[in-house]
């Protein structure tokens, strides 16, 4: 049967503006734009309603790793849809999620033995973050109940519900809420480019980690774990903590006796060159939290990891009430399991992993062009995981003012240039498909170069 012809773009755009409201977005000035309606993929391209053609700059917010119609993982999702696309994980089970929970333990750090399924990454850190608390209220020693509170970062984002928001440190996209939330301790995060100790990378010797080591020294019998985001923080502007960082923190958290709650939903399956980003420092983490990529961005699916020790918490007599009371409808879709399964299967035939370390080596080289730019103040790189900071003044670090939308003037520029990116405010994010060419890397950093030039030019 002949496929319904889609409705004329003008229609679209209509109907965009009447009825949708588009996250993170001010629709005011959205409306006032001509948007770009997507009606197809394939490989590491979009296509939309006009014709045109977009490189993927940003794997649709951070989760396609392979390109869009990857055939793999299409025919899994096929072969899955002709048995069943859903049924509850709720006191029965089925083998996908079966399959998927012995696979993603054999990659994992070793000691992470149970898989949780839920649906994103914010719920994937409030399972973490629920879990840690319940297993201190269960704990055999009264003492250890006090621990209610977590430890996070400045900087730090976690998800957009109210438990992740909680965790979360970037005042723009939390600070409406504090209301609603529960309160943590909060440590300054590594940003080297503005080190909020006022040091220099050539004077510091991660200090940062003395503040942290400071509030465990005071708050160790009140806090259940640290959260943090490893290697990277994604939402902040791609702030790359300095080498060991990760490591200082497992130490730490063993110091003084509280869990770590690693929160790979942006850094996991190959982001930063390694399968996971922890992997870089050999950290072992309590609980590990995986969503995005976990399917190749193709459906909605989240894992939180956790070891024997936290899953034992748990068990007892029906009487005790100690199972984990938490769940969602869709939790181990089969669809979604047959997805992620796939997307583990390319990675192995594929040896994805092996050949990014040429692909980084390129991203590298090709945004050393950038450097002459008045206007790009930092470019932060962790694999193919890249952040360019702009600034009004390079030798002041002086940022531009909030209304002037630089980041975004940049971004709309670049679709003149066949390529689709986001800003996270004034820092020009890249984050392309792990299977990206090395040309195509080149066309990439090209189009930004040129896109922020024209901005730059424009005044």
């Amino acid at each position: 049967m002949k496929a319904a012809a889609a409705p004329p773009r003008a229609l679209l755009q209509a109907w965009d503006r009447k009825y949708l409201w588009h996250p993170f977005t001010q629709m005011q000035d959205y409306c006032a734009e001509r948007p770009v309606i997507v009606t197809r993929g394939r490989g590491h391209y979009l296509y939309d309603a006009d014709g045109s053609r977009y490189l993927d700059g940003v794997s649709s917010l951070w989760c396609n790793l392979f390109g869009h119609r990857k055939v793999a993982i299409d025919q899994a999702i096929r072969r899955q849809l002709a048995r069943i696309a859903h049924s509850t994980l709720l006191g029965v089970t089925h083998a996908p999620a079966i399959e998927l929970a012995r696979r993603l333990t054999e990659i994992a750090p070793s000691g992470l033995a149970k898989v949780f399924y839920s649906d994103d990454g914010s719920t994937a850190v409030e399972v973490a973050m629920k879990m840690a608390f319940q297993y201190w209220q269960q704990a055999e020693r009264r003492r250890y109940r006090a621990r209610t509170s977590f430890l996070t970062f400045t900087n730090a984002y976690h998800g957009d519900t109210i438990g992740s928001v909680s965790l979360g440190g970037i005042p723009l996209f939390h600070g409406l809420y504090r209301p609603l939330l529960f309160t943590t301790h909060r440590a300054p995060a590594p940003y080297c480019y503005r080190c909020p100790l006022n040091l220099s990378p050539e004077s510091c010797q991660m200090d940062c980690v003395g503040e942290v080591e400071s509030i465990l020294r005071r708050r160790q019998r009140e806090i259940a774990a640290l959260v943090m985001e490893p290697l990277v923080m994604g939402a902040a502007g791609m702030l790359v903590q300095p080498a060991g960082f990760v490591k200082r923190m497992r130490e730490l958290c063993d110091r003084y006796g509280i869990f770590l709650i690693l929160d790979e939903v942006a850094t996991g399956f190959g982001r930063t060159g390694r399968m996971f980003a922890c992997e870089h420092d050999d950290v072992r983490p309590d609980f590990l939290c995986l969503a995005k990529g976990l399917t190749a961005g193709y459906l909605p699916m989240a894992v939180t990891l956790t070891t024997d020790r936290v899953y034992g918490g748990f068990l007892g007599r029906f009487g005790e009430l100690k199972q984990f009371f938490h769940g969602h409808t869709y939790t181990g879709n089969q669809l979604g399991a047959s997805a992620a399964l796939a997307t583990l299967k390319v990675f192995e035939e594929e040896r994805v992993l092996r050949k990014l370390t040429a692909k980084i080596a390129s991203m590298r080289n090709a945004l050393g062009s950038l450097n002459d730019i008045a206007w790009v103040g930092d470019i932060r790189q962790a694999g193919l995981m890249v952040g360019i900071e702009l600034v009004r003044r390079k030798t002041s670090r002086k940022a531009f003012p909030w209304k002037a939308r630089v980041g975004h003037r940049v971004c709309l520029e670049a679709r003149r240039h066949g390529v689709l990116i986001r800003p996270l405010g004034d820092t020009i994010v890249l984050l392309p498909p792990l299977s990206i060419t090395r040309a195509q890397i080149h066309d990439l950093v090209a189009a930004v170069s040129a896109s922020v030039r024209a901005v730059a030019k424009g005044g």
